[in-house]
Protein backbone atom coordinates (compact mmCIF):
# COMPACT_ATOMS: atom_id res chain seq x y z
CA UNK A 1 0.00 0.00 0.00
CA UNK A 2 3.01 2.42 1.09
CA UNK A 3 4.51 1.85 -2.39
CA UNK A 4 1.72 2.73 -4.82
CA UNK A 5 0.78 5.97 -2.62
CA UNK A 6 4.77 6.88 -2.93
CA UNK A 7 4.23 6.26 -6.46
CA UNK A 8 1.12 8.15 -6.42
CA UNK A 9 2.47 11.04 -4.54
CA UNK A 10 5.61 11.34 -7.21
CA UNK A 11 3.24 11.47 -10.13
CA UNK A 12 0.82 14.32 -8.63
CA UNK A 13 4.28 16.10 -8.09
CA UNK A 14 4.70 16.90 -11.54
CA UNK A 15 3.48 20.17 -12.12
CA UNK A 16 2.23 18.70 -16.04
CA UNK A 17 0.46 15.71 -14.44
CA UNK A 18 -1.60 18.29 -12.14
CA UNK A 19 -2.43 21.01 -15.15
CA UNK A 20 -3.41 17.51 -17.17
CA UNK A 21 -5.86 16.67 -14.30
CA UNK A 22 -6.58 20.23 -13.64
CA UNK A 23 -7.92 20.88 -17.41
CA UNK A 24 -9.39 17.33 -17.72
CA UNK A 25 -12.20 18.57 -14.87
CA UNK A 26 -12.45 21.67 -16.33
CA UNK A 27 -13.66 20.34 -19.17
CA UNK A 28 -15.85 17.85 -17.87
CA UNK A 29 -17.36 20.50 -15.36
CA UNK A 30 -17.79 23.06 -18.10
CA UNK A 31 -19.25 20.49 -20.02
CA UNK A 32 -21.87 19.48 -17.20
CA UNK A 33 -22.74 23.58 -16.85
CA UNK A 34 -23.53 23.96 -20.50
CA UNK A 35 -24.79 20.68 -20.85
CA UNK A 36 -27.65 21.61 -17.95
CA UNK A 37 -27.82 24.82 -19.30
CA UNK A 38 -28.81 23.95 -22.58
CA UNK A 39 -31.71 21.27 -20.97
CA UNK A 40 -33.18 24.56 -19.24
CA UNK A 41 -32.21 22.80 -15.89
CA UNK A 42 -30.28 25.68 -14.21
CA UNK A 43 -30.06 29.25 -15.70
CA UNK A 44 -28.14 29.35 -18.41
CA UNK A 45 -24.93 31.61 -17.56
CA UNK A 46 -23.26 32.43 -21.19
CA UNK A 47 -20.37 33.47 -19.15
CA UNK A 48 -20.03 29.99 -16.90
CA UNK A 49 -17.28 28.69 -18.73
CA UNK A 50 -14.75 31.50 -18.13
CA UNK A 51 -16.30 31.24 -14.61
CA UNK A 52 -15.07 27.51 -14.68
CA UNK A 53 -11.51 28.27 -16.34
CA UNK A 54 -11.00 31.07 -13.90
CA UNK A 55 -11.53 28.57 -10.73
CA UNK A 56 -9.75 25.91 -11.91
CA UNK A 57 -7.11 28.24 -12.85
CA UNK A 58 -6.81 29.68 -9.22
CA UNK A 59 -6.90 25.83 -7.28
CA UNK A 60 -4.28 25.00 -9.74
CA UNK A 61 -2.37 27.83 -8.44
CA UNK A 62 -3.36 27.29 -4.82
CA UNK A 63 -2.57 23.47 -5.15
CA UNK A 64 0.89 23.40 -6.90
CA UNK A 65 1.93 26.21 -4.41
CA UNK A 66 1.32 23.65 -1.66
CA UNK A 67 2.84 20.65 -3.69
CA UNK A 68 5.98 22.85 -4.15
CA UNK A 69 6.74 22.03 -0.34
CA UNK A 70 7.09 18.74 -1.11
CA UNK A 71 9.95 19.13 -3.82
CA UNK A 72 13.49 19.40 -3.36
CA UNK A 73 14.62 20.97 -6.20
CA UNK A 74 12.54 24.34 -6.33
CA UNK A 75 14.58 25.64 -9.10
CA UNK A 76 13.42 22.82 -11.67
CA UNK A 77 10.07 22.82 -10.00
CA UNK A 78 9.52 26.59 -10.61
CA UNK A 79 10.40 26.37 -14.50
CA UNK A 80 7.95 23.45 -15.04
CA UNK A 81 5.55 24.68 -12.57
CA UNK A 82 5.12 28.03 -14.63
CA UNK A 83 5.07 26.37 -18.11
CA UNK A 84 1.73 24.55 -16.68
CA UNK A 85 0.67 27.50 -14.94
CA UNK A 86 0.76 29.13 -18.79
CA UNK A 87 -0.57 25.79 -19.97
CA UNK A 88 -3.58 26.19 -18.03
CA UNK A 89 -4.24 29.80 -18.34
CA UNK A 90 -4.32 29.26 -22.11
CA UNK A 91 -5.80 25.94 -23.06
CA UNK A 92 -8.44 27.05 -19.80
CA UNK A 93 -8.95 30.08 -21.75
CA UNK A 94 -9.43 28.13 -25.08
CA UNK A 95 -11.66 25.84 -23.42
CA UNK A 96 -14.15 28.41 -22.16
CA UNK A 97 -14.02 30.01 -25.93
CA UNK A 98 -14.98 27.20 -27.60
CA UNK A 99 -17.43 26.88 -25.27
CA UNK A 100 -19.02 30.10 -24.81
CA UNK A 101 -18.11 32.15 -28.00
CA UNK A 102 -16.80 34.76 -26.07
CA UNK A 103 -13.34 35.97 -25.74
CA UNK A 104 -11.95 36.86 -22.77
CA UNK A 105 -12.75 40.93 -23.28
CA UNK A 106 -16.09 40.21 -24.10
CA UNK A 107 -16.61 38.03 -21.29
CA UNK A 108 -16.87 40.78 -18.80
CA UNK A 109 -13.93 41.12 -15.51
CA UNK A 110 -12.73 37.36 -16.45
CA UNK A 111 -9.54 39.30 -17.92
CA UNK A 112 -8.51 40.80 -14.87
CA UNK A 113 -9.42 37.97 -12.51
CA UNK A 114 -7.52 35.60 -14.92
CA UNK A 115 -4.58 38.87 -14.10
CA UNK A 116 -5.47 38.97 -10.25
CA UNK A 117 -5.29 34.96 -10.01
CA UNK A 118 -1.83 34.94 -12.22
CA UNK A 119 -0.09 37.57 -9.65
CA UNK A 120 -1.67 35.78 -6.57
CA UNK A 121 -0.02 32.76 -7.94
CA UNK A 122 3.69 34.03 -8.07
CA UNK A 123 2.98 35.33 -4.41
CA UNK A 124 1.47 32.00 -3.43
CA UNK A 125 5.34 30.24 -4.78
CA UNK A 126 7.07 33.00 -3.31
CA UNK A 127 5.32 32.06 0.45
CA UNK A 128 5.99 28.92 -0.06
CA UNK A 129 9.95 29.59 -1.29
CA UNK A 130 10.04 31.90 2.51
CA UNK A 131 8.32 29.23 4.27
CA UNK A 132 10.83 26.28 2.91
CA UNK A 133 13.75 28.52 3.39
CA UNK A 134 12.68 29.37 6.94
CA UNK A 135 12.08 25.45 8.07
CA UNK A 136 15.66 24.67 6.30
CA UNK A 137 17.80 27.28 8.41
CA UNK A 138 15.61 25.80 11.91
CA UNK A 139 16.77 22.47 10.89
CA UNK A 140 20.34 23.33 10.53
CA UNK A 141 20.07 25.66 13.62
CA UNK A 142 21.06 24.32 17.24
CA UNK A 143 18.27 24.93 19.33
CA UNK A 144 19.72 23.14 22.81
CA UNK A 145 20.44 26.20 25.06
CA UNK A 146 20.12 29.56 24.41
CA UNK A 147 23.27 31.92 25.23
CA UNK A 148 23.32 33.89 28.82
CA UNK A 149 24.93 37.09 27.75
CA UNK A 150 26.33 38.77 31.01
CA UNK A 151 26.08 42.79 30.64
CA UNK A 152 29.13 43.88 32.85
CA UNK A 153 26.62 43.20 35.87
CA UNK A 154 28.10 43.81 39.46
CA UNK A 155 26.99 41.96 42.25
Amino acid sequence: MSNSNDKLVQRLKNPFIQAGIVLAANVVITAIGQGLGGLGAVASVERFPWLSSASFLLLFAVFNSIISLLESDTNKYWGRSMTSFMLVAVIGGGIAYLFSGLTIWEAGSYSWIFVVVTIGYLVFLGMMVMIKNIVAFAQREEWSQPRRRHRGRKR
